[in-house]
Formats: structure tokens, C-alpha cells, sequence
């Protein structure tokens, strides 16, 4: 698959007040979009994208708005060579 990107990604902002994971689940398995999410220690959301470019894309976006009821201050995003995931996980 000629398009198949993976993201690295971080979030920061005031996260906890909405389940960002889940919904970051939610939206990537809606996309097809493969890899996994975890809260880190510092507060921040980390994930890791699979998928088509233009679904991965999608769920980047809903990274940077988030779900209703948390404040995104940044993400970064790193993109890395796929690694072929099955599917997605909340770790």
C-alpha cells in the first residue's frame, strides 16, 4: 500500500475533563486507522497511527481540536515507517 502512513503523536493541553483516549479509539477505529493510545505521566496523550494517509489525517484532527470538553495546547507529530499494526488498542 502505497499510502500507508504512521504518526507518531503527542498532546498537551487540559485533557482529563473528556476521555481523550477513547475518543481518539473511537475516531481511529471509525477511520480503519490502526496503532494505539495511552495517557502518559506528565498528562499528555501519546498515540501511534496506522492506516490509509487521509484517515490517519483524520484522526490528527480530531488530536488537534479534541473532544468536547478538553483543551489541546500542541500536538506533535512524527511521522515513522509503518510497522504493518492489526488493530487498535487503548494501552
Amino acid at each position: 500500500m502505497e499510502d500507508r502512513t504512521r504518526v507518531h503523536v503527542f498532546v498537551t493541553g487540559d485533557l482529563g475533563v473528556a476521555d481523550f483516549r477513547q475518543a481518539i479509539a473511537d475516531k481511529a477505529n471509525e477511520q480503519g486507522v490502526v496503532g494505539w493510545v495511552r495517557n502518559l505521566s506528565d498528562g499528555r496523550v501519546e498515540a501511534v497511527l496506522e492506516g490509509p494517509r487521509d484517515e490517519v489525517y483524520r484522526v490528527v484532527g480530531l488530536c488537534r481540536a479534541g473532544p468536547n470538553g478538553a483543551t489541546v495546547s500542541s500536538v506533535q507529530v512524527d511521522r515513522e515507517p509503518p510497522k504493518n499494526e492489526k488493530s487498535f488498542k487503548i494501552k
